[in-house]
């Protein structure tokens, strides 16, 4: 037991240190931010195991605790926030819609309609879309400015912000090697110009359907999970050069910014640090429970994110796991641009 004490502590001060470690040099180390979390529910085990028997082992899974308590947040949190609404609030909303189901990943014929009917419910002022395809046809007229940029042959796919409010500016980032891309608007609101990023950064890609994901867990061997590594390991080296891009990119920016998209990793990595930079991550603001936003039954997954310039306040947040017509679950968040 003390062994295996010390071999998990010794994992979860890595995974704490390699946020600051670009995946490029450890790609294979980094694969450890993404089970984080275990590592500290496996520290707390240990240290009741220990405390029960008052021996002084307990002494290393609760220094550990108390260093990663920064990383709780970032995990779960236990109350969310909710302030009343007034004027001049924006409702802003990410999600990953796997081209509407229109290659019938899911068995139900609804899938776009309910989506569509979805976002006309939450009627968010900005709304984000990765995996976006006119080809599936929804109908998204609601909103007078958009901005979409797609790219492929036959089936297009790509990245979507669709606003209430005129869009002054836009553009792209198609990431080299990539299927994947970063898209932005400069959003006019009354007298502001806000900056909109649309990430999809690098898939790991370990299957191309969550089913199939989830047999590689129910089968797992040497081989499979070696193959399992490689492949988490090379996408987030591409991930690292994608976030380098929108880090740069961002830095030109003059206006109050919001990211939000599918970053393909945890909030406990290297990518995450480097693009939320000093923004607020909504989730950490006014989130509440574990936050999931991936449809993985093994773990809360929580890898969707909107970020916010510390100009804005974060209202509410929300995440809706039970709304499952994508392998990803939408997120909404409401936030108010302070006066300077």
């Amino acid at each position: 037991m003390l062994g295996l004490n010390v071999t998990v502590v010794i994992l979860t001060f890595i995974a704490y240190v390699l946020p600051f470690l670009a995946p490029k040099f450890f790609p294979f180390l980094s694969v450890l931010t993404l089970v984080l979390p275990f590592f500290l529910i496996v520290n707390a085990l240990f240290f009741v195991y220990w405390l029960l028997q008052m021996k002084r082992q307990m002494i290393a899974s609760g220094l550990v605790l108390i260093l990663g308590i920064t990383f709780i947040n970032k995990f779960y949190k236990f109350s969310a926030l909710d302030l009343p609404k007034e004027e001049g609030d924006m409702v802003v909303m990410s999600y990953n819609v796997r081209l509407f189901n229109l290659f019938q990943w899911l068995p139900s014929p609804h899938v776009k309609e309910d989506i569509r009917r979805f976002i006309n419910e939450m009627n968010p002022d900005v709304l984000c879309l990765q995996e976006y395809s006119e080809n599936a046809g929804v109908d998204l007229r609601v909103y007078k400015y958009r901005t979409v940029f797609m790219q492929g042959y036959q089936i297009k796919s790509g990245q979507a912000i669709f606003s209430k409010y005129p869009i002054i500016d836009e553009g792209q980032i198609a990431f080299e090697g990539s299927d994947n891309m970063l898209v932005y608007a400069d959003i006019r609101k009354g007298r502001d110009t806000l900056r909109v990023y649309n990430m999809h950064l690098q898939s790991i890609k370990i299957s191309p359907d969550v089913n199939e994901m989830e047999q590689h867990v129910d089968s797992i061997n040497k081989r499979k999970s070696t193959m399992v590594l490689h492949r988490i390991s090379e996408a987030f080296k591409k991930q690292q050069i994608q976030a380098e891009e929108l880090m740069e990119h961002k830095k030109e920016c003059r206006y109050p910014m919001i990211i939000c998209g599918d970053m393909n990793n945890s909030a406990f990595s290297y990518v995450y640090r480097g693009i939320k930079g000093d923004l607020n991550d909504c989730f950490e603001e006014a989130g509440k429970g574990f936050g999931a936003t991936y449809n993985f039954k093994y773990y809360p997954a929580r890898i969707d994110y909107i970020f916010a310039d510390r100009r804005f306040k974060v209202k509410s947040f929300q995440h809706f796991p039970e709304f499952k017509n994508s392998d990803h679950f939408p997120i909404v968040t409401r936030i108010k641009l302070e006066p300077r």
